[in-house]
Order: C-alpha cells, then sequence, then structure tokens
C-alpha cells in the first residue's frame, strides 16, 4: 500500500501530466506487429537488430506483462474497439452455434477512430486490416490496406482507400514492409501540408513477420549464420539478458517436445524436405540438414523483424521532421506470440528457390517459436504466457518523462482504447446509433506513465480455439484445448511450471467459476441487437 507521500507524489506526477496534454491534443501511432515473440527485440532480451525500437524503449517504457487474445484478428478488434473480440462478435464463445467468429460488430460498437474523428482528428491507417467493415467506413480518412498476405513481394490483392490497386503500379523492388511505412509517412507529410493544427491517429499495421518468411536476401544473409547455434542456446541468452534487465522474475520453461503446430499439415512437412521438422527436440539431435533449414528460417523472421524496425525508423524521421514527435504517443506491440504453424499456402513452395523468396513459402514453426517467446510456454493461438504475451513500447516525451522505466502491472489490448480517450480528453458516449454502450472492460494505462503502480481491475480474461484462461492478481488459471486446468502464480512463475490445482483446489474452483460466469455475461450480450 502506498504511503502518504508517495501517494501525493503519484497524483501530483499524473495531474501535470493531464494538464501538458490539455494543452495540446496529443497525436497516436499504434503500431503493430503480427506473430513477434516476446523476447524478439533487443530491449526484451533478443539478439535481432532493432535500434529504433530499442530507442524508443530507453527513452520511454517498457511493460513487462502486456496481454494480447492469442490470435490475430481478436487482438485487432479489442484493440480498435476496447472490448474483449467476444464481446464485439469477433470471435468465439463456447456452446454457442456459429459463436460469434468473425462477424459483424454490434452497431454499439465503433471502433476508436469514430470517437476521434468526432473530435477533429484526422485517422489514418497502413497496412493489416483484419477487422468487419471497410476502412473508410469505419472512421479513417485514408487507408493502404494489405489483403495480399501470401507475398510480401507482391501488391496484388491490396486496396488504396478500399479501393482495389493496380499491382502493375508497385515498384519493381516491391516490398510489404516498406510499403505499408511509405504510405505512412505519406499520409503524414500529407497531414502537415493539408491538415496543420489538427491532431491525428495513425494505426500502422505490419504483416511481418508473418508466415510466409519473405526477406530480401541481402538482410537473410546478415543473419545466415547468428541462429545455427540453435534454439536451446538461444533460449538460454535470451533468458539471461531479460533477467540481467529486471524484466521478469521467473525460470525459463522448459521445452515441450511432444507440442508442435497447432494444426497439423504432414502433406505440407514433406513437401518442405528434409530440413522441416515440426517438433521442439533437443538441438543436438536434429540433423545437419535440419539445423541448418531451421537456422535459415529464423535468420528470415530476423531479418523481417528487422526491416520492420528500419521502417520504423524512418516513420520517427517523418514525425520529427513535421515536429510532431514530441507530442505523439506512439504504442507498439505484438498481435500474439511467435507461431508454431507450418502450413504452405498461396503460390505454393519451390524446394528449388532462395528460401526467402517470393517463389518459397515457410513458417517459423515450434522450435525457433519456442524461442521467440521466451521464458513463456507454448505458442500463437495457445493463451498460455507464451501465446498471449507481447512487448509493449511506450513512448510520448512530452507526457511520459521516465527513460527506459519498466512497467510491471498486468494490461491487455483492451486498455489501448480507455487510454487515448482518456489522453484525448473525449468522454465515451452511454449511447451510440441509439444503442446502449456497455461498459468497456478495458482500464487507461495513463497512471503507469507516472509510476510504476498497478492498474486495479477484477481480472483478465481469454477464450481462443478451445484454449481457456482467466488471470486475477498474480494467479492464472489456464487450459489447452480439451485438456484439464491448470493453475499457476505468476508472480514467480510466468513459466507456468508448477501447478498447483492440486494444492489449491477452492481457487480453482473460483476462478473457473469466474471464466465460466465471463462466459454466460458475454452470451446475454451476444443476445442483444
Amino acid at each position: 500500500m502506498m504511503n502518504k507521500s508517495r501517494f501525493h507524489i503519484f497524483f501530483l506526477s499524473l495531474f501535470v501530466i493531464l494538464a501538458q496534454a490539455k494543452t495540446e491534443k496529443p497525436n497516436f501511432l499504434v503500431i503493430l506487429v503480427d506473430d513477434m515473440g516476446y523476447s524478439d527485440l533487443g530491449c526484451y532480451g533478443g539478439e535481432i537488430d532493432t535500434p529504433n525500437l530499442d530507442g524508443l524503449a530507453e527513452n520511454g517504457l517498457r511493460f513487462s506483462q502486456f496481454y494480447n487474445t492469442g490470435r490475430c484478428w481478436p487482438t485487432r478488434a479489442s484493440i480498435l474497439t476496447g472490448y474483449y473480440a467476444q464481446q464485439v462478435r469477433r470471435d468465439k464463445l463456447p456452446g454457442i452455434k456459429g459463436g460469434g467468429g468473425r462477424s459483424v460488430r454490434p452497431a454499439w460498437a465503433p471502433l476508436v477512430t469514430e470517437y476521434l474523428k468526432q473530435d477533429g482528428y484526422q485517422n489514418y491507417h497502413s497496412g493489416k486490416w483484419h477487422i468487419d467493415g471497410k476502412v473508410l467506413a469505419n472512421g479513417f480518412h485514408q487507408s493502404w490496406r494489405v489483403n495480399n498476405q501470401g507475398d510480401f513481394f507482391s501488391a496484388k490483392g491490396n486496396q488504396l482507400n478500399d479501393i482495389p490497386f493496380n499491382a502493375e503500379q508497385a515498384p519493381e523492388n516491391y516490398y510489404s514492409t516498406t510499403a505499408t511505412a511509405n504510405h505512412a509517412i505519406e499520409c503524414l507529410a500529407n497531414h502537415q501540408k493539408d491538415h496543420t493544427g489538427k491532431p491525428f491517429f495513425h494505426y500502422l499495421a505490419f504483416i511481418a513477420p508473418h508466415f510466409p518468411l519473405h526477406a530480401p536476401q541481402d538482410v537473410i544473409q546478415k543473419y545466415k549464420e547468428r541462429y545455427l547455434r540453435g534454439w536451446d542456446k538461444i533460449r538460454k541468452q535470451r533468458f539471461a539478458r531479460q533477467r540481467k534487465i529486471g524484466l521478469i522474475n521467473t525460470t525459463l520453461s522448459k521445452l515441450e517436445p511432444k507440442v508442435g503446430p497447432p494444426y497439423a499439415f504432414p502433406d505440407a512437412i514433406k513437401k518442405l524436405g528434409p530440413g522441416e521438422i515440426d517438433r521442439p527436440i533437443p538441438w543436438d539431435q536434429l540433423s545437419g540438414k535440419q539445423k541448418e533449414f531451421q537456422a535459415t528460417k529464423m535468420a528470415i523472421h530476423a531479418a523481417m523483424i528487422d526491416i520492420v524496425d528500419q521502417e520504423i525508423g524512418r516513420v520517427i524521421k517523418q514525425l520529427k521532421k513535421m515536429k510532431a514527435f514530441e507530442n505523439t504517443l506512439i504504442l507498439f506491440a505484438s498481435d500474439n506470440g511467435a507461431s508454431a504453424e507450418i502450413m504452405i499456402r498461396s503460390g505454393g513452395h519451390d524446394p528449388q528457390a532462395p528460401l526467402g523468396s517470393s517463389k518459397s513459402y515457410l513458417c517459423l514453426g515450434p522450435g525457433f517459436s519456442s524461442a521467440g517467446n521466451t521464458p513463456f510456454r507454448r505458442h500463437k493461438t495457445w493463451v498460455h504466457e507464451g501465446g498471449i504475451s507481447t512487448p509493449l513500447i511506450a513512448h510520448w516525451p512530452k507526457g511520459i518523462k521516465a527513460k527506459g522505466a519498466i512497467r510491471h502491472s498486468p494490461t491487455h489490448v483492451i486498455d489501448i482504447v480507455p487510454t487515448i480517450l482518456e489522453m484525448a480528453g473525449i468522454p465515451k458516449p452511454s449511447s451510440w446509433k441509439n444503442q446502449k454502450v456497455p461498459t468497456a472492460p478495458g482500464k487507461s494505462l495513463v497512471p503507469t506513465f507516472a509510476s510504476d503502480v498497478t492498474i486495479q481491475r477484477d481480472h483478465l480474461w481469454w477464450f481462443h480455439d478451445g484454449h481457456r484462461a482467466v488471470r486475477k492478481g498474480d494467479f492464472k488459471l489456464v487450459s489447452a484445448k480439451n485438456e484439464p486446468w491448470e493453475l499457476y502464480n505468476l508472480k514467480t512463475d510466468r513459466a507456468e511450471s508448477k501447478n498447483l490445482v492440486n494444492q489449491k483446489p477452492k481457487l480453482k474452483e473460483k476462478l473457473e467459476n469466474l471464466w465460466n460466469e465471463q462466459v454466460e455475461e458475454f452470451k446475454r450480450l451476444l443476445e442483444t441487437k
């Protein structure tokens, strides 16, 4: 409990932050990447070169316990509406036919851009969408929608302001990550020219490093030798760095050799050749071909993140050029953990093509996905810590005075919308389109900008693809699909290695009831129009 002196200092700091923000509306740049692991960035323990993101962390905040939903489209619904995806019909609920899936959001659930637009903000979107409806119909003024998720070297299928883009007009050296940043920079430059004095919100959603693993060969070569040491050593080295910087307080999870991809595609394993392997067995048990193939896949994954960082650097340069950097809140996160998936889609995989090129189709797989999610268990899709934990970097020079600080409060993508609304000074309406707006579950992160306080909330809740979890305080109840509940004390065991379910049966029952009560509440909400 805070003593009286610390209590006054905290609220004085919070008052100063909000007073500064009120003098001029802040801008917002929300950056989301796809399938990046918790430990991939340099500032989260990784060995990938990410100097621009590391710089934002060094001059801002890192959150150690920030959560997503475990999958791409539910996270995107939550990050832009402020609700759990199940509340807005963007992910399934158990016991409901159809279950919500990827349906149309209720009329009372606009994206945050609708609120911002009414308050004079210009709203821009660059990259992945994966939300129901067209972009400009959801409060955005400009959009580059990357529908082509099967070939990073082609613009075919993409849309500019909801109109099909002529891929023949793309430059010869087109690469999706660069094109996405180009559009963001163009929007910002035009904003400075056409909307001087108006605040902006920019949603910059890179596809990378989602499969297929595609990157220019020269950047891949930079990492070609780096991962031949194997996923066992990479995990230990990342874990040591995380402990050294005070990011986490846990043991390192053990590899799970029996846990492979979430969905089986045995034909793909055969087509990918003798170098592919779908289980995270000890590195020294792999053949020479397997080691080289797996290390190359991780090198491409690293190259994709390296390029994302470079492109973010260009966007930052533009913000500085237009003198908007100081009063822009930049938030960076990943939509889920690194992926154990192995499949072949789109144009297929040519074994003779250079790995990482347009004609190849590779996925990271469970070995190096386990390294990406260090120190946690499991991967994208699961709701164990490896599937739902993401970095969150927050940088806002005008309002965040701490530099390089770590915030340990459990937080979630549902917290982004209330944070933005509070900073913009926009009260959330009680009704929207003649429908009552339900109370949202998220909490503003603004108090954490001033101090390492714990955001007070009743609980956090997850459900995806049969995987279940609920966290209350330090305790988390979690189960994989069709498996029994497990109970962990995350204060010291985010590796989820010491199952307390038999030692604490009453707590297990309490948390299970809480999870079920939340399901029933969401079902009642879905029954309303």
